[in-house]
């Protein structure tokens, strides 16, 4: 197979970027900082998933070895006004999800959540055992006006990192140190009742989401526009189709190689497709009557809008 060079032009979807902004009333709002990382805030409580702002380039990432960036932490945690937060939420232990978590809980004194892996990361960094709270999968946390529960989930094939992460890790280490670990499909409710889902990766387990619901769903589409057709339109319903939502936001589709304060751009066709992402999913989203869109970096955006 000839290998396609470049990288998709995310002028051709322009009319998708375009999420309601969010207004004063907007409680809550969620917030896009690249990859899977979302800010979801109603004013007084606020929810991070992953916290990646490093973003190391891929020289580093292929031969180097991966530390949290302070500097970048910090301009990034202040321009997206995210210095007090209640939890972080890492959707699974790759590097580009959880690289920054545990400074990122640390300087805004919020909780790290997720599995074994995730705690792991904070013991590494030195987190004290009360701010890192391994969860349970399907047993809901409660945080301020926001209810989050983790289901287990899978990473979109292939897991370039597999296995769990067994013992703490201290950076500087390699990218391959930050296995995957637990992948979560993240479930926020909130107090006035707007639902949402945070799907970080392209993976799934059928039948796992069964039962749940939420009005909008963050849909990770890293690598899903090198899988087959039949796997784009069965992770389409098992997550988007078997919640009922009525608007999905894709998320996971930027080069995380490239720091957040320039412009974002898609992942090279050398890893991913999201020209085929958006064409498949596309044609499924009119079909359902969901409306389909793309986020803006850094804007306080309001799905339910």
């Amino acid at each position: 197979m000839r290998l396609r060079l470049g990288r998709p032009d995310l002028a051709a979807y322009a009319d998708r970027f375009d999420v309601p902004a969010a207004t004063a009333a907007s409680r809550p709002a969620v917030t896009f900082l690249g990859v899977s990382t979302l800010l979801v805030d109603d004013g007084t409580d606020a929810l991070l998933t992953d916290g990646f702002f490093t973003r190391p380039s891929l020289g580093t990432v292929a031969l180097g070895r991966l530390a949290p960036d302070p500097a970048r932490i910090g301009a990034c945690l202040t321009r997206a006004g995210a210095t007090r937060l209640a939890a972080v939420l890492p959707v699974h232990s790759h590097f580009d999800h959880v690289l920054d978590s545990a400074v990122v809980a640390e300087r805004t004194g919020a909780v790290l959540v997720g599995g074994e892996s995730t705690a792991n990361v904070g013991r590494g960094h030195g987190l004290p055992p009360e701010r890192i709270v391994v969860a349970t999968p399907g047993e809901p946390l409660r945080f301020g006006g926001f209810t989050v529960t983790l289901v287990a989930s899978e990473h979109c094939p292939p897991d370039r990192y597999p296995g769990t992460i067994d013992a703490p890790v201290v950076p500087p280490a390699r990218a391959g140190a930050y296995r995957c670990g637990e992948a979560w499909s993240t479930f926020v409710a909130h107090a006035d009742g707007r639902s949402l889902l945070i799907q970080g990766s392209a993976g799934f387990r059928p039948g796992a989401l069964a039962g749940r619901r939420a009005e909008v769903v963050y849909l990770g589409v890293g690598q899903l526009g090198v899988q087959s057709e039949e796997y784009i339109r069965s992770y389409w319903a098992e997550t988007v189709g078997t919640v009922g939502a009525r608007r999905a936001v894709l998320v996971h589709w930027d080069d995380f190689f490239r720091p957040l304060d320039r412009p974002l751009r898609a992942l090279p066709y050398a890893g991913d497709d999201l020209d085929v992402t958006m064409r498949v999913l596309g044609a499924l989203a009119e079909r359902d009557g969901v409306e389909l869109h793309l986020p803006q970096v850094w804007r306080r955006e309001d799905p339910w809008r």
